[in-house]
């Protein structure tokens, strides 16, 4: 009974916390998301929910695995709050960048939101690999997710900057970016590493 409530606990968690994101979202998506720029390949608005819940459950089974473990203390409690971290990061980006508009703050956030859900994927696979694997397609759809945000961000950023010194701050950010995707395509073959 006691794992039973503590897989309840920890399906609910991100889920609750997805549903709060979700609540800053919907306003954004049917106003002024449909009013900017997107690149052709953007998904369709009725995939997200699908998609975020199955994110949210797995993540959840994934914490469930972790809480349950018999590793030690240590190993249990840095796992969660690096999990913690990025749960919140997760929740702050909604707010950015739905319902702030604020595109290109809200792909700093992304990006750092990504490295905080790499350490949880670390932290997870010194307690339970099956918990690593089960955040996998949660870091893969933010991979994604950075991609959509930082195109978006590109096919708007007359929209939003005028000065020439927000300009030049722009570039800067596109060069960001392009570092991050060089960290994030040689990651993913040390996320396999580490997890097998």
């Amino acid at each position: 009974m006691q794992r039973l409530s503590k897989l309840i606990i920890s399906i609910l968690v991100p889920l609750a916390i997805g549903g709060l994101g979700a609540f800053f979202t919907a306003g954004g998506v049917d106003g002024w998301y449909l009013t900017i720029q997107k690149p052709a390949w953007n998904p369709p608005n009725w995939i997200f929910g699908p998609v975020w819940t199955t994110l949210y459950i797995m993540m959840g089974i994934a914490l469930y695995l972790v809480w349950k473990s018999d590793a030690s203390q240590i190993l249990k409690k840095t796992a969660i709050a690096f999990f913690t971290v990025q749960l919140l990061l997760n929740f702050f980006w909604s707010i950015i960048f739905f319902h702030q508009q604020q595109i290109g703050w809200a792909l700093v956030e992304i990006m750092v939101m990504w490295v905080a859900i790499l350490l949880t994927i670390f932290a997870f696979a010194n307690v339970s690999k099956l918990a690593a694997w089960l955040l996998v397609p949660y870091i893969a759809w933010v991979s994604f997710a950075s991609i959509l945000n930082y195109t978006i961000w590109k096919l708007n950023i007359l929209k939003f900057i005028l000065p020439h010194h927000t300009l030049n701050r722009s570039v800067r950010l596109v060069t960001v970016f392009r570092i991050f995707l060089f960290v994030v395509r040689n990651f993913y073959f040390t996320i396999y590493r580490k997890i097998n």
